[in-house]
C-alpha cells in the first residue's frame, strides 16, 4: 500500500547548506531505507580510488580525495540503491498495474530493489515472473517484425561507457539512429552551443583550475542540491580569497553559505563559510540580458581607455634595458602587454577569435534600460559584476540546466562564451568553462555513441570494425521521440534506466500515446511511472546497480564513467546484489542483441565475460580519446579526455574561437505584456535527484512534507489577489487550442524577482507543451513557461 502522506509545513530555514542538518538527512533516508549495519561502510569507498561512483551527479572524482568523498545527496542515492526493501514477485501478485497506477512516485520506487525478470500479463493486469531467455527472445521476435525506425532506444544519464557503447553498437547494426537520451532534455544547449563557440563539445574546466582562478563567475546552477560535492572546491577557492560572482534566479542556499560536514572545526564551532561575494538575481529568462550588460561595462570601459591613449606603463619600463638579455627581454614584454590588453584581451581575441566587432559594437547598441528591464539588474549591479571581472587575471565561467533548458538555451552559453572571450579566459590556468551536468555519465554516453545525430558517430570505423553497414540518416532525439510516439509512428520503445514519462513534457498526451505502443521495455533498479503504463507487450527487466558486485565469466567486473569535467574514471561495485536474478546492464543488452540480431560479427558472449574487451572495442573505435584504457581507467584524478580548445586549438569551421551574437534579449511571447501572466521556472528540491524523489523535504527552502508549492514574490501574490498558504490552479498561457492546469499548488511567499515563480520539477511538468523547446538543441524549456494562476479548490498532494 502506498504510504502516508507526512503533514505539511512551511518555515523558513536559517541554517546553512551541510552542517549538522546534512549529517541528519543521511542517518534519517539510511534507517528509513533499512540499510544494515555493515553497509555504511559503503560510503568510505565512494568516489575512492578503486571504490564506485557516485550514481547520482556527475561531479569529478579528484587524485586527493577527502577522508570522505560523498555528499549528501550522494549518500541518499547510495542508500536508496542498497535498500532492504524488495519489489519482489509476491509485490506484484498483490497489485495490479491499474492500480499502480494511481500510486505516487516516491511510493513506487520506496518498494525498493527489482529482483526478477517481470513480463505485463494482460489477463490478470499484473506483472509475472519470466525466464531470461523467454524474455529475450520474445523481444527479439517483436524487434525484428518491425522497422528499425519505429524503434526508439533511450538512454538515461547513469549506464556506464561500457553499457553505452554496447547498446549504441546494438541499435546500428539492428538498424536504428533512433537514440534518444537524457542529456538531450538538459545539456543539450552546451552540446550545440559550444562547438559553435570554441569548437568543443563539453566544457573545457579541469579540477586544478580551481585551484589556479582569481574569480568565478557561477551563472544558474544550485549548488546545494545538485552538486554539493563542488562546494568543496568553491570553498577552499573562498578561502584564498577568490571572487563568487552569482547570477541565479532565486537566493539559494548552497551560494550564500556552507558548513562542511568534513570539518570538526566548523561542525563544532557552526562556523560558516560565505560561497559568493557578489549574489545577483536575475530574472526568469534574463541571462542575455545580464550578460550582455557585463559585456558591454567591459566593452565601453574599453573604449574610453584607447580613446584617452592611457597607457599603464610608466616611463621606459615596456621597452628592455639590455636588448640581447633574454630576461629582461621577457619582463619587459610582460610589463608591455598590459598596455595591448586594457579592459579586454586585444592580442587573445586578434590572435583567437572571430565575430568580435559585430558583437561589441551589439553589446554598444544595447541600452541601459533595455539591459535592465530584460535582467531585473540595475545598472551599477552589472558594471559591478564587470569591475570585479576586469581585476581578475583568470576567470572561471561555471554554469548548470538553468541556462540551458530555455527557448534561447543555445543563444545562454554562446553568451558566456563571448564573456570568457573577451580576456581570453579559455585556455589557461584557473579559467576556462565548466558545464556542470546533471547525471552521473550523461556526459560519457554521448562520448562513446549515445546519439542520434549520425556525423557524432565514427560509423566508418564500427563498419570496418563489425562488418556492417550503419545507418546514416538522422535519428530522432527526444522531444521527437515524444512527437513519434503521440503521434503513433513509434511502435517500440527500450529504456536503458530513466522514467521517461516523468520525464518528458506533454505529459496527458504522452501517457496516452505510450499506451499505444506495441512493445515498452525497461531495464531498471527500482519501479517508476513509465513501467506501470506500458505497450501492448511490456517488459520489466531488472539489472545490478552500480554500487553491486558484478561477477561475470572472468571474475568480478568494473566499469567507467565521465565525469563534469571530462575525465574518465574507473568504478567497481562493492555491494551484494539485492537478488540472485539480476543481471548486469552489459549482459541485458547482449540478451536483446542476440536474441534480435542472430549471428553478426560482435562477440557479445565474450564481451559480457571481460567488460575489459568493451573497453579494447571503445579504444580500437576512439584510439584518441581512449589511449591505454585499460591500464589507465583507475589513475588517481581520472583520464583526461583531449580537448584541443584548452590549448588553444579551436577545432571549428574557420579554426577560431567565435563570438556569437545573440539576435534578441529575450524570447517573443504573445502574453508578453499580460500583467496577470508569471514566468514559471521548474527546480529540484533538496530531497529528489532528477525523477527521484527521495522523500517531501526541501529543507534550504524551508518546505516539509509537500511538493505541491508554487514559489512566488509576496508583490505578485498580493497584486494577483490571493494570500500566501492559499491554495491555486496553474495553466500554461500558451495559446495553442491544448488547456494545461495543474490543480492544488499551495503558495509560498519567497525572494524571487517580481513576475516569475517556481515549482517543482517533474510535478509541473504537464504544463510543458512538447514545442516549447530551443529550436537548435530541442533542449524543453522546463526553466521559462509562461502561466497564469487561479484560485484553486483542490486540496494539495504531497
Amino acid at each position: 500500500m502506498t504510504s502516508k502522506m507526512p503533514s505539511s509545513k512551511i518555515k523558513p530555514y536559517s541554517g546553512p547548506v551541510g552542517g549538522w542538518g546534512s549529517a541528519k538527512s543521511v542517518a534519517e533516508i539510511t534507517i528509513r531505507e533499512r540499510i544494515p549495519i555493515k553497509e555504511p561502510k559503503l560510503l568510505s569507498t565512494q568516489n575512492k580510488p578503486e571504490g564506485f561512483m557516485c550514481v547520482s551527479c556527475a561531479w569529478a572524482k579528484p587524485a586527493k580525495t577527502h577522508p570522505l568523498e560523498f555528499c549528501e545527496n550522494g549518500a541518499k542515492a547510495t542508500a536508496w540503491e542498497t535498500t532492504s526493501r524488495r519489489a519482489d514477485p509476491a509485490f506484484f501478485s498483490s497489485h495490479t498495474l491499474s492500480d499502480l497506477e494511481h500510486w505516487p512516485d516516491h511510493d513506487l520506487e520506496e518498494q525498493g530493489r527489482l529482483t526478477h525478470p517481470m513480463r505485463w500479463d494482460r489477463a490478470s493486469d499484473k506483472y509475472v515472473p519470466v525466464a531470461w531467455s523467454d524474455a529475450f527472445d520474445d523481444i527479439g521476435k517483436e524487434l525484428r517484425a518491425l522497422d528499425p525506425r519505429q524503434v526508439d532506444l533511450y538512454t538515461s544519464g547513469r549506464a556506464s561507457l561500457e553499457t553505452s557503447y554496447m547498446y549504441q553498437l546494438f541499435a546500428r547494426i539492428y538498424g536504428s539512429n533512433n537514440l534518444p537520451d537524457s542529456s538531450n532534455m538538459c545539456h543539450e544547449s552546451s552540446s550545440v552551443a559550444l562547438p559553435e563557440s570554441i569548437g568543443a563539445s563539453v566544457g573545457t574546466a579541469i579540477l586544478s583550475d580551481f585551484e589556479n582562478t582569481d574569480c568565478i563567475f557561477y551563472i544558474a546552477q544550485n549548488v546545494g542540491t545538485s552538486s554539493p560535492r563542488l562546494l568543496h572546491d568553491l570553498q577552499d577557492a573562498v578561502d584564498r580569497g577568490v571572487k563568487i560572482v552569482t547570477f541565479n534566479l532565486l537566493r539559494e542556499r548552497g551560494l550564500e553559505r556552507f558548513v562542511n560536514p568534513q570539518s570538526p572545526v566548523q561542525m563544532l564551532t557552526g562556523k560558516e563559510t560565505k560561497i559568493s561575494s557578489e549574489y545577483y538575481q536575475v530574472n526568469n529568462g534574463g541571462d542575455i540580458a545580464a550578460i550582455f550588460g557585463v559585456c558591454k561595462a567591459l566593452i565601453e570601459a574599453d573604449d574610453v581607455l584607447k580613446a584617452s591613449g592611457q597607457t599603464r606603463v610608466a616611463g621606459e619600463d615596456g621597452r628592455p634595458k639590455d636588448p640581447d638579455n633574454a630576461a629582461m627581454v621577457a619582463f619587459a614584454a610582460s610589463i608591455a602587454s598590459a598596455d595591448k590588453k586594457h579592459v579586454l584581451d586585444h592580442d587573445f581575441i586578434k590572435e583567437h577569435t572571430a565575430g568580435f566587432e559585430a558583437f561589441a559594437q551589439a553589446a554598444r547598441n544595447h541600452q541601459w534600460t533595455e539591459l535592465e528591464r530584460v535582467s531585473g539588474l540595475t545598472r551599477d549591479q552589472m558594471m559591478q559584476a564587470a569591475a570585479t571581472y576586469a581585476k581578475s587575471d583568470a576567470v572561471m565561467m561555471v554554469y548548470g540546466m538553468g541556462l540551458t533548458q530555455h527557448l534561447m538555451g543555445v543563444q545562454n552559453v554562446h553568451m558566456v562564451c563571448n564573456l570568457a572571450l573577451l580576456r581570453g579566459n579559455i585556455g589557461k590556468p584557473g579559467a576556462n568553462i565548466c558545464a556542470v551536468r546533471g547525471h552521473s555519465n550523461v556526459q560519457g554516453q554521448r562520448t562513446v555513441g549515445i546519439t542520434e545525430k549520425p556525423g557524432l558517430v565514427p560509423l566508418d570505423k564500427l563498419s570496418e570494425l563489425y562488418g556492417f553497414e550503419p545507418p546514416r540518416w538522422t535519428g530522432r532525439s527526444t522531444v521527437e521521440t515524444c512527437k513519434a510516439i503521440i503521434d503513433g509512428q513509434s511502435r517500440a520503445f527500450i529504456s536503458l534506466g530513466g522514467n521517461f514519462l516523468k520525464a518528458v513534457p506533454e505529459t496527458a498526451a504522452m501517457e496516452a500515446g505510450w499506451r499505444k505502443l506495441r512493445l515498452s521495455v525497461q531495464i531498471a533498479t527500482k519501479l517508476n511511472r513509465s513501467h506501470v503504463l506500458h505497450g501492448e507487450i511490456a517488459y520489466l527487466l531488472p539489472c545490478l546497480g552500480r554500487i553491486e558486485v558484478d561477477e561475470q565469466a572472468t571474475g568480478p567486473q568494473a566499469v567507467s564513467m565521465e565525469s563534469s569535467i571530462a575525465h574518465f574514471h574507473g568504478s567497481r561495485g562493492k555491494a551484494k546484489p539485492a537478488s540472485a536474478q539480476l543481471l548486469s546492464e552489459p549482459a541485458i543488452v547482449a540478451g536483446i542483441a542476440k536474441a534480435t540480431l542472430g549471428k553478426n560479427a560482435v562477440p557479445w558472449d565474450a564481451l559480457v565475460g571481460n567488460y575489459a574487451e568493451i573497453r579494447d572495442a571503445i579504444e580500437r573505435t576512439y584510439p584518441e580519446t581512449f589511449k591505454d584504457f585499460n591500464n589507465r581507467m583507475f589513475q588517481p584524478g581520472g583520464i583526461a579526455r583531449p580537448l584541443p580548445a584548452r590549448e588553444r586549438k579551436w577545432v571549428t569551421k574557420n579554426g577560431k574561437a567565435n563570438f556569437i551574437t545573440p539576435g534578441r534579449l529575450f524570447p517573443e511571447f504573445a502574453t508578453a505584456d499580460r500583467p496577470d501572466v508569471l514566468h514559471l521556472a521548474t527546480l529540484r528540491s533538496n530531497d529528489q535527484f532528477n525523477t527521484t524523489i527521495y522523500g517531501y523535504s526541501d529543507r534550504f527552502r524551508g518546505v516539509e512534507g509537500t511538493r505541491r508549492i508554487v514559489f512566488m514574490n509576496a508583490n505578485d501574490v498580493g497584486r494577483l489577489g490571493f494570500v500566501d498558504g492559499e491554495n491555486v490552479d496553474m495553466t500554461t498561457a500558451i495559446e495553442d487550442d491544448t488547456v494545461r492546469t495543474v490543480s492544488g499548488l499551495r503558495i509560498v511567499s519567497y525572494n524571487i524577482p517580481k513576475g516569475c515563480c517556481a515549482a517543482y520539477f517533474p510535478e509541473t511538468n504537464p504544463l510543458f507543451p512538447l514545442s516549447h523547446h530551443d529550436p537548435k538543441s530541442k533542449t524543453p524549456s522546463y526553466k521559462l513557461l509562461p502561466v497564469r494562476l487561479s484560485r484553486s479548490h483542490a486540496t494539495p498532494a504531497g
